[in-house]
């Protein structure tokens, strides 16, 4: 059965100072519980701030190093899921369902992209 990474992108200047209310990690956290019980989630977890983050970039035989946060960005990668599912249709419903957990003022985004295996 093939295997997807969902990339929960976040707008971090928009996103509330206090996180996730209460209420959103309970109806988060049912819906990761009923995923795992199904065997589609896989692996899960949040980001920690872009701002403590380091970006490695390859260009024209150059390395460079940068410490966060950096400051073009403006929708960043907030957490990730690996689910397994018996096709893109059925990863990107469950993506639906956990959007669809954000109050209103959230704006949050899921890629979703399989996992090429070997």
């Amino acid at each position: 059965m093939p295997r997807y990474l969902s990339m929960v992108r976040i707008d971090e200047n928009n996103a509330p100072a206090e996180g996730p209310s209460p209420e959103l990690m309970q109806r988060m956290g049912e819906l990761i519980e009923e995923m795992t019980k199904a065997g589609v989630m896989l692996d899960n977890a949040g980001l920690t701030p872009s701002s403590q983050g380091t970006r490695v970039h390859w260009e024209k035989g150059e390395l460079t190093v940068t410490d966060g946060p950096f400051t073009e960005a403006k929708e960043v990668v907030g957490g990730y899921a690996i689910i397994q599912a018996k096709d893109k249709a059925e990863a990107i419903e469950w993506a639906k369902r956990f959007l669809k957990v954000h109050e209103e003022h959230w704006t949050v985004t899921s890629e979703v992209r399989e996992i090429a295996e070997g």
